[in-house]
Parts: C-alpha cells; sequence; structure tokens
C-alpha cells in the first residue's frame, strides 16, 4: 500500500544513528540517497523488497522539524524477539519510551508491540501481528 514514509529531522546524523540501531532487528538497511535537488535525507529498506521504504529528511522549506500531533508510524516485526530489540536499541540510542514492548490483546490476540518517540519527536510503533500472522 505505500511507497515511503517521511519524518523529518533537526540532525540527520543523529537521526541516521538513531535509525540504524532500530531497524537493524528488523532487517532494513540504510541505502544511498541520490541527491535529487531536495534536502539532504537518509533512506532505509527491507533487503529482501524494494518498498517501501522509509526517509529521514531535513525539512524542504528549511525550518525546524516538528512531530505530527497524533501522527505514528508503525513497522511489523516478523516475530517477539524484534519488537524487544528494537524498543532496546531505540531507548539506547536516546530515544523515548512510550510503551514497553509486551501484549496489546485489545488489539487482537497475539499482537505484541512497543512505543517509542525518535530524537526529533515521532512516535514509533513496532508490532508483532501474532494475531494475523504466524510465528515461526
Amino acid at each position: 500500500m505505500f511507497s515511503h514514509v517521511t519524518v523529518g529531522t533537526r540532525d540527520l546524523a543523529e537521526a541516521a544513528r538513531f535509525y540504524d540501531a532500530v531497524f537493524l532487528p528488523l532487517g532494513f538497511d540504510q541505502r544511498e540517497v541520490e541527491p535529487d535537488g531536495g534536502p539532504p535525507s537518509r533512506c532505509w529498506v527491507n533487503s529482501t523488497i524494494p518498498l517501501p521504504r522509509f526517509y529521514v529528511y531535513e525539512p524542504f522549506d528549511g525550518k525546524p522539524a516538528t512531530p505530527g500531533n497524533g501522527v505514528m508510524i508503525a513497522f511489523l516485526a516478523p516475530s517477539k524477539e524484534p519488537v524487544d530489540l528494537v524498543h532496546a536499541a531505540a531507548i539506547s540510542a536516546g530515544g523515548t519510551d512510550r510503551g514497553r514492548p509486551g501484549p496489546r490483546e485489545r488489539y487482537g490476540e497475539g499482537y505484541y508491540g512497543t512505543y517509542f518517540l525518535d530524537l526529533d519527536g515521532n512516535k514509533i510503533h513496532v508490532a508483532f501481528r501474532g494475531d494475523v500472522l504466524t510465528q515461526t
């Protein structure tokens, strides 16, 4: 459904360090972004599929990056273990806890997730959807 998701940052180098740590357990790698006349950016993609992609940009308008109130980006984990690893990596890299890893049965039996804010205040959710996927 999605081609890509983009969030803004005030510090691209720090955001890259943060998301490198967060995406490692999910199988996403940072890839080179070809200059296209837009602002400096970084991109992460799953090595097995070309889309969707996740981008971090310095805002095009040159104004400070701000998180959207009510906006959250959720990433799918292949099992519960990467959810735990991502949360630990996010907090170690300077993120802010907004919900420790654990069952979220109100979303469905087998749903397991975590929430955190990145360095710029963007809300991120990582979930294993045991209610939909079979754990291997």
